[in-house]
């Protein structure tokens, strides 16, 4: 809607117009096979994945974490924003320092703990309710994310991260330093959650792309994360790709297979 006004004989369009939220980095974290505990142990793992997160941070910097933006425990996890300035630290050192502070922290059970992180960065109200907190989720519920942290050996890999195009492009294509992981240490993938279908990168800290298969990022994986001593029946969504050098995975034709099994690694 426009009004008209006449200043000084001439007309002038004054157009009303929402002022965009202000810009947050969302960074989110779940615990894997969350359910397999009792709920003593998820008590304690909700408390433990807080305390090892705000721990993470201030090793990276984050100073201003305790005054971050709707905090919030999701249950397995834990969600909150902080001003975008941040995201240089939050996608190339946070994962090694949380990678840090996992090992040698065991669950209640046990088991080594595992996390799933995720980074995204958007315009969001102070209640923290809009797309890109959406988006946030969706990125962490990927089937490739869950399956690679389901292969992985517990003993040797504590965290896998994915961050969406839009983090990683204002990190790594804006020309500033980090002492962290490096744009080549992140590979390329597709998520679709949903209705959700949108790309981003994928980091496991201590994983040399260069090296690794590239269909570890074309295999989705069932929507579970518990544990089980048979071979878990993956989907795998391949059929010409690319991988780059710098760990840049692209796919460029689509078929859908069924029942891979026997993949190694550790306990699921």
């Amino acid at each position: 809607m426009n009004e008209i006004s006449m200043f000084g004989g001439g007309a002038m369009s004054l157009w009303n117009s929402q002022k965009l939220n202000p810009y947050r980095a969302v960074v989110a974290v779940d615990a894997r096979d969350f359910s397999s505990l009792d709920s003593d142990g998820m008590a304690v793992v909700n408390e433990d994945v807080l305390l090892l997160l705000s721990k993470a941070m201030s090793a990276v910097g984050l100073d201003s974490w305790e005054e971050r933006y709707f905090g919030q425990h999701t249950g397995d996890g834990y969600v909150a924003g902080v001003g975008p300035e941040h995201l240089p630290a939050l996608v190339s050192c946070l994962p090694r320092a949380l990678n840090d502070m996992l090992r040698g922290h065991p669950r209640p059970d046990g088991r080594p703990l595992q996390l799933r992180l995720s980074v995204h960065v958007g315009p969001l109200p102070d209640s923290g309710i809009g797309d890109p907190m959406v988006e946030t989720h969706r990125l962490l519920d990927d089937d490739r994310l869950r399956g690679l942290l389901a292969r992985a050996t517990p003993e040797l890999t504590s965290l896998a991260m994915i961050v969406s195009e839009r983090a990683y492009e204002d990190v790594f294509r804006s020309g500033g330093a980090t002492n962290g992981a490096r744009a080549e240490e992140f590979a390329h993938c597709l998520v679709r959650v949903k209705s959700f279908e949108k790309p981003a990168w994928v980091h496991v800290p201590g994983l040399d792309w260069g090296l690794a298969d590239p269909e570890l990022l074309l295999t989705e994986q069932a929507h579970t994360d518990a544990p089980s001593e048979q071979a878990e029946s993956y989907q795998l969504s391949a059929s010409k790709f690319s991988a780059r050098g710098n760990g840049t995975i692209v796919q460029t034709e689509h078929f859908t297979n069924h029942s891979i099994n026997n993949h190694a690694g550790g306990g699921r």
